[in-house]
């Protein structure tokens, strides 16, 4: 939305950007933690804050209402989630699911399983939760799920009605006398259908949806392509296509191309430079043996005893260029 354009309202504007939200978190940091902004300025300390918003940063070890508080919020975290662990990617290494909700949480400290588990099953399905997973794999199914969280759940629920042969449109109160044998019904039309329902009857449905739906959803003709690609479709084969086009990556705008999500040229420029200063340091015994102390350092996990207070303070931009080279590159 363009802020200078006179034909978009102000409290409009302000709503959509999530502006109040920001200020508003902004002055609840200042005033928690006063004592140690005395010295920066109130001013600078607001350009701080915000540079961090635009920059991304703001997210680095905050709590996770706040990570999925705005799409903004939740672009920035996948995008921070994966400059720092790129180099997972790079090695071509595969971790569980718990694994990488330990990465996860070493960003995000209370950051909850659920979020970690359906993204595990988009690409492993129910039965197949423990195996292990690619960097890749994971991290397009963990971007489609913890962006469009609250849309997908409601697909899911509009899903089980055609499963279960109801109007999704329609709101059934079944009594108590006839609960029990709904519920029977409903158990024998999955099992008899398993295979999944009419794309064509789950587009209309999304279709009506969307237009009712006030949040973020993935592109209309995204998914209108995925359904009109099969004639039979289930929930997770909906979600595995998704996750896998390039067009939710584009929307969502936190990753790169798919072909070049390993890449990132400003993190690889800032650790060459890093480790140039480091070879040719006068006080240093042996280049060599620095150069490789610093890339068996970057290979580490960041330590989950890091004070979790320093999350709160809002050089942000420096501390997340550090995290990020702490522990993104190989």
């Amino acid at each position: 939305m363009n802020r200078f354009s006179s034909a978009v309202p102000d409290n409009e504007y302000l709503a959509d950007s999530n502006v109040l939200f920001y200020l508003s978190d902004a002055v609840s940091q200042l005033l928690e933690h006063k004592e140690e902004y005395t010295h920066v300025g109130v001013i600078r300390y607001f350009a701080e804050y915000f540079s961090s918003v635009k920059n991304s940063n703001h997210v680095l070890f905050r709590e996770y209402s706040y990570v999925t508080a705005t799409p903004h919020n939740r672009a920035s975290f996948i995008r921070v989630f994966w400059r720092c662990y790129r180099h997972i990617g790079k090695s071509g290494a595969l971790l569980s699911m718990l694994e990488y909700r330990s990465l996860l949480q070493l960003l995000c400290p209370d950051f909850p399983l659920k979020p970690v588990q359906s993204a595990a099953r988009i690409v492993l399905m129910d039965d197949a939760v423990d195996y292990l997973m690619s960097f890749s794999d994971f991290l397009f199914a963990f971007q489609l799920q913890f962006y469009y969280k609250e849309f997908l759940d409601s697909v899911l629920e509009i899903y089980q009605d055609l499963l279960a042969g109801k109007n999704p449109n329609t709101v059934i109160v079944p009594t108590s006398t006839e609960q029990l044998p709904l519920v029977a019904a409903e158990e024998s039309d999955r099992e008899q259908q398993q295979d999944g329902v009419e794309p064509s009857t789950l587009a209309q449905c999304v279709e009506a949806f969307c237009d009712r739906f006030k949040h973020s959803h993935p592109p209309r003709s995204c998914m209108r392509g995925v359904l009109e690609q099969t004639n039979r479709i289930s929930y997770h084969s909906f979600l595995l296509s998704l996750a896998k086009h390039e067009a939710i990556n584009q929307a969502i705008g936190a990753l790169p191309n798919k072909s070049e999500f390993l890449i990132d040229p400003e993190m690889d420029q800032e650790l060459d430079k890093l480790i140039a200063q480091i070879s040719v340091s006068p006080g240093s015994n042996s280049s060599g043996s620095a150069v490789g102390g610093l890339k068996e350092m970057l290979q580490r996990k960041a330590s989950p005893r890091r004070n979790i207070h320093h999350r709160r303070r809002i050089e942000g931009e420096s501390d997340g260029s550090t995290e990020e080279t702490d522990s993104s590159e190989n």
